[in-house]
């Protein structure tokens, strides 16, 4: 089943300046800078437009403006009721949304068409707008994938620095003894550096999980090459707090605000 779209950010009331006691008055609060509006790059940002740091290369090339006026500085403000541009086209605040989606094999994780491969992007209704997915897998490969349209969001969850935790459910070609799992947690040498397992552990019958937070391109499966061993079928079932559940493959759903707070901890 498809949930609605969910805003996110919903606070409780306000509580009242004046309490109901006699004699006593609360001044109101300052201004913040947030009242002031939203900074520029993270409007681009929640608009669609990439990274927050992607962003800022679009006003330092000059190609942003707030109400025709050449727009300076990232840090720049944008009142509620501004015009923004970029190349002379408008630009809005979209409303942010999350989605997880549980890809299934065959499906390839890139916003264009490359080759026959059917592509992660056509498994969703185009009333979403442009969408950023985080956390790539491989054709053969399935499981969990988050897309959203909030560039900085998508960053911050695949960016290395921040060592977000991935599981995997891992069927191999025969079953692994404990020191190969010790080597796995240990490390072992791939092109791209130093690949390790942050956990992992044998669930019998040729399978075991394996928590990773690293993002090398095929690192499950290269890692157990190195050991002689061929991966048969790779799942990722978990992104920081967010479980794929039991979302059958090729389903998606809009994240609540509950699960959506899930990934912005463990971020």
């Amino acid at each position: 089943m498809v949930s609605d779209p969910v805003p996110f950010g919903e606070g409780t009331p306000r509580k009242s300046l004046f309490p109901t006691a006699r004699g006593v008055f609360r001044a109101p609060a300052r201004p913040t800078r947030e009242d002031e509006g939203m900074r520029l790059n993270r409007y681009l940002a929640a608009a669609g437009l990439g990274s927050r740091r992607g962003c800022e290369e679009l006003i330092t090339a000059r190609r942003v403006r707030i109400n025709k006026r050449q727009a300076e500085s990232p840090g720049e403000r944008v009142p509620a009721d501004a015009n923004v541009t970029v190349d002379g086209r408008e630009v809005r605040v979209a409303q942010s949304v999350v989605i997880a989606l549980n890809k299934p094999r065959g499906v390839v994780c890139t916003a264009t068409a490359q080759d026959r491969r059917p592509i992660i992007v056509n498994l969703m209704p185009r009333t979403f707008g442009r969408l950023f997915t985080v956390g790539r897998l491989d054709a053969e490969s399935e499981g969990l994938i988050l897309l959203t349209n909030q560039g900085d969001l998508a960053q911050r969850l695949a960016h290395p620095r921040n060592k977000v935790e991935k599981e995997y459910r891992v069927t191999l070609d025969r079953s692994p003894d404990e020191e190969v799992l010790r080597r796995l947690e240990k490390g072992v040498k791939l092109e791209e550096g130093m690949a390790r397992a942050e956990r992992i552990q044998f669930l019998g019958r040729r399978e075991v999980r394996m928590v990773l937070r690293q993002g090398m391109k095929r690192q499950i499966r290269l890692m157990f090459r190195c050991l002689g061993f061929t991966v048969e079928k790779l799942k990722r079932v978990r992104i920081g707090g967010l479980e794929l559940g039991h979302l059958p493959p090729g389903a998606w759903k809009v994240l609540s605000a509950h699960d959506a707070r899930k990934l912005e901890v463990e971020s």
